[in-house]
């Protein structure tokens, strides 16, 4: 691990604290809401995940670029999409992002600069380039960062992306979640480089791992690489070293997981830890228990107005197809 340990901000605690919430709440009420056979579609849990997500996307500015992939609640849900249009896209409703016809795997908000959501393992990383250098290009000052995970690590487009986001200093971000499986493929068994971050170095980039669990880790890690980004210095790669709690998706098991790596992954479980950073920062359980009851709250009206609201006209399967020129 990288030893980039910076204590943080109060302020600044408290926002990953609330939006680390609710990537957690926002995962528990979709679970339970499957569980309840309430509704019917694909999820990929971010159990243990939500620090990592949320910790990154407080490192940006709100009119920054995220690009993410299928498991990106937490991203989607930290960068701050209304909560009413995320439910209402994930239950393939009207009031979604995309008018319903995206679903979980394919949410978009470019107001809330979630550009895009993708479905096939790797393919954010090079269109996160293409973000970062229509940035660059114009002198818009943002900034973009792609999320995935240690498995999309090992296809070309990461490595063409890297050697292009390097070589033209582009203001982009590579940030690994690597929860030690690529779907059931334990790392070990997919990898035989001792991390992800290393590699940076072959393209001449800096390159970091962190403790994913650890809030004073990965957000000063994360707001440094967007600080060099922004600064015209080029990209970073930051690997958050984390834990896929739940299955691969929704309903999946932990058959393929060792005994050993189950155990410690409760052990090295975020939430507590970040509880305790709270805490150990004169926070008190009153105060955080309001702003999780708050999240729960907010929740909740949401996914009413999602079960409430209509399902997409039939002609909509026409609409947003392309566009006519002339």
């Amino acid at each position: 691990m990288a030893e980039i340990a910076k204590e943080i901000g109060r302020d600044k605690l408290l926002d990953i604290y609330t939006r680390t919430m609710k990537v957690n709440r926002t995962d528990e009420k979709f679970r339970a809401l499957l569980m309840e056979g309430k509704v019917a579609v694909m999820y990929y849990c971010v159990r243990g995940q939500e620090l990592a997500s949320a910790a990154a996307m407080a490192a940006l500015d709100d009119d920054d670029y995220v690009v993410c992939t299928y498991r990106g609640q937490g991203e989607q849900t930290a960068k701050g999409i209304p909560i009413k249009k995320w439910w209402g896209e994930c239950l393939g409703k009207a009031t979604g992002t995309c008018k319903g016809k995206g679903g979980t795997m394919h949410i978009t908000d470019p107001e809330t600069g979630i550009m895009v959501t993708t479905g096939v393992v790797g393919s954010g990383i090079p269109i996160a380039n293409g973000l970062a250098m229509a940035s660059q290009n114009s002198g818009d000052g943002k900034v973009t960062l792609v999320s995935f995970g240690d498995g999309a690590a090992n296809i070309g487009g990461f490595h063409e992306a890297m050697n292009m986001a390097q070589l033209y200093k582009l203001p982009v971000v590579f940030f690994c979640q690597n929860n030690r499986y690529g779907e059931h493929t334990a790392y070990a068994d997919h990898t035989d480089s001792e991390n992800i971050a290393s590699r940076a170095a072959g393209y001449g980039m800096k390159g970091v791992t962190v403790d994913g669990n650890d809030v004073n880790q990965v957000y000063p890690a994360v707001k440094e690489a967007v600080d060099r980004a922004r600064a015209g210095e080029g990209p970073t790669l930051v690997e958050a070293m984390c834990y896929r709690m739940m299955g691969h998706f929704f309903g999946s098991d932990f058959s393929y997981m060792p005994k050993e790596h189950l155990a410690e992954m409760q052990a090295e479980d975020p939430l507590p830890k970040l509880r305790q950073v709270m805490l150990n920062h004169q926070f008190t359980e009153d105060e955080l228990d309001k702003i999780v009851a708050d999240i729960d709250a907010e929740i909740e009206e949401a996914v009413q107005h999602a079960l409430d609201a209509p399902l997409p006209d039939t002609d909509e399967i026409y609409k947003d197809v392309l566009e006519e020129v002339g």
